[in-house]
Formats: structure tokens, C-alpha cells, sequence
């Protein structure tokens, strides 16, 4: 099984969604990709996609990063469930923050539901630390959001991501 970590295209969309909706109780409006897609200038959309053989390609995973000035704001990253706990998450993460550093970003940001044990134990692994809460987030289950941040996206810390070694955490 070979995973291309790829930019997202408007073909991807329904399989991006697909994985949204798999994932997350409120998953975005597929126009909100398109969105992204077409219209944000400072949005980066990747996918990760399974090739074995080509005819048999299939996304199974995407994150969408805002860069603002000079922060990576991680909007969502999600992996198909039957490809879960293989690395994709992790890979998909590394090649954004490598790609967030190429493009002058400083540091990282993300929001998690506190209930997220799983995906906030990935953005430990990588050197994201607790920074903030903010109470009742989730409008779907109250849930916290955990606010997590990455204070520094360096070229010692991106070659310990590359040399397969996660951040700090």
C-alpha cells in the first residue's frame, strides 16, 4: 500500500466529505471545501490517497491549514476510520507543518475536543502543548474545545519530523 500525501482538487470533494462526515458529528458543508478549494487564498488542502494499484485509488485521509500571518491554523484533519492508527494522521501533519514552514510560518495552532484523547495524544507526539480552553465549544455536545500550539516550526524541528522522529512531545 502506497499513501501520496497530495494537494486536495475539486474531484476529491466527495471522498473529503465522505471522511468529514465519518469522523466528526459536525462535519463541514462540502461547499466549504470549495471554498477552500477556490476561494481562500491563505487555505492549503491536502489529501491522503491509497494507490494499489491506480484503478484502486482512494482518499483516506485531509487536513485543511489556514496560514495567517505568520501561524499554520490547523482547521481540520481527519482520517478515514478503516485506515486509522497507520500513520496517514501523522503524515499528513508532517508534510503540512513542513509546508507551513516553507511558506514563513512561525508556529501552529490547532482546536481539539477535549473528549479527543487520540488526536491530541498525534499533536503531542508532534510538540503541541496545551495553551488555552475554550468552554463549551462544540454546539453539538457542549464539549471543550482544547486550544494546542506549536511555538515553533524551525528547521530543527522539521528535520526531526523528516528523520521520523516527532517534535518534542
Amino acid at each position: 500500500m502506497t499513501i501520496i500525501i497530495r494537494p486536495m482538487t475539486l474531484d476529491d470533494l466527495e471522498q473529503v466529505h465522505t471522511i468529514d462526515t465519518l469522523s466528526f458529528s459536525l462535519p463541514w458543508p462540502k461547499n466549504s471545501y470549495r471554498f477552500e478549494l477556490l476561494q481562500n487564498p491563505g487555505s492549503s488542502c491536502l489529501v491522503a490517497e491509497i494507490q494499489s494499484p491506480p484503478e484502486a485509488s482512494r482518499i483516506v485521509g485531509m487536513i485543511v491549514t489556514w496560514n495567517i500571518v505568520d501561524e499554520a491554523h490547523i482547521a481540520t484533519l481527519a482520517v478515514h476510520p478503516e485506515y486509522r492508527r497507520q500513520g496517514i494522521g501523522e503524515k499528513l501533519l508532517a508534510v503540512v507543518l513542513e509546508d507551513a514552514h516553507r511558506k514563513g510560518m512561525k508556529t501552529a495552532t490547532l482546536e481539539v475536543r477535549a473528549q479527543n484523547t487520540p488526536a491530541q495524544a498525534l499533536y503531542q507526539r508532534f510538540g503541541f502543548t496545551v495553551v488555552g480552553c475554550r468552554s463549551r465549544y462544540y454546539q453539538d455536545n457542549q464539549d471543550d474545545a482544547i486550544i494546542m500550539s506549536l511555538s515553533s516550526l524551525e528547521p530543527e524541528y522539521l528535520s526531526r519530523i523528516n528523520s521520523g522522529g516527532q517534535g518534542e512531545g
